[in-house]
């Protein structure tokens, strides 16, 4: 077994509950060597374009990531090493000046829409896992989310549902689903698959210690 850091993809549309199967094993792990980094950190700095050009950003398609510096940093905590994890300011809609310093651990949780969808991400994962929800129980978590958290309208969120978000779904993440060796449905609900989950980082975890 390779003494690099284990790194595992957690993928699936928006609302879908990776973040929750995420957080179940951050939570598991409390204390222990387990970080995650979100795809949604590293969307594409716009500093270059005006404002209203940045207005236009489509976020839910895979040209919107900076998925270069994403796998760099990957392969940077891979070796052990610290990384400057980038900031999005989305008031601004590009990336701030202001970085996080994340150390490396032994479990690395790569967290986010598309990262089944990249190729170059999906060679650099042990385990590749698509979190499988029903659309109607996705734009419901969507819009409750962006409601309460963003200040959204009702409205604004339903038309941006139709328009960007359910056919860059349709065409990018759901078809990323056959890349998955595990399919968990219903996120963070189902905790049987996240206690196999957390069983098998488990084992990992305990090769690491006694190699």
């Amino acid at each position: 077994m390779s003494n690099k850091p284990i790194v595992i993809g957690i993928a699936g549309g928006t609302g879908s509950g990776k973040t929750s199967v995420a957080n179940a094993i951050i939570d598991t792990f409390e204390n222990k060597s387990v970080l995650m980094i979100q795809q949604d950190s590293y969307y594409k700095d716009q500093s270059h374009l005006p404002f209203e050009k940045r207005l236009e950003t489509n976020y839910d398609h895979p040209n919107a990531f900076d998925n270069g510096l994403l796998m760099e940093h990957i392969k940077q905590l891979q070796r052990y090493e610290t990384i400057e994890k980038p900031v999005y300011d989305y008031k601004l809609h590009t990336r701030s000046e202001e970085t996080v310093c994340v150390e490396p651990k032994d479990v690395i949780i790569l967290e986010g829409i598309l990262v089944l969808e990249d190729e170059g991400l999906r060679d650099i994962m042990d385990i590749k896992i698509f979190v499988d929800t029903d659309a109607d129980i996705r734009i419901l978590r969507r819009m409750v989310r962006d409601i309460e958290e963003r200040g959204r309208t009702i409205e604004s969120v339903i038309d941006q549902y139709i328009s960007v978000v359910r056919p860059m779904h349709n065409q990018f993440v759901e078809p990323s689903k056959r890349y998955a060796n595990i399919i968990i449905p219903e996120g963070g609900e189902n905790y049987v698959a996240i206690d196999l989950l957390i069983t098998k980082i488990q084992t990992i975890l305990e090769q690491k210690v006694t190699m």
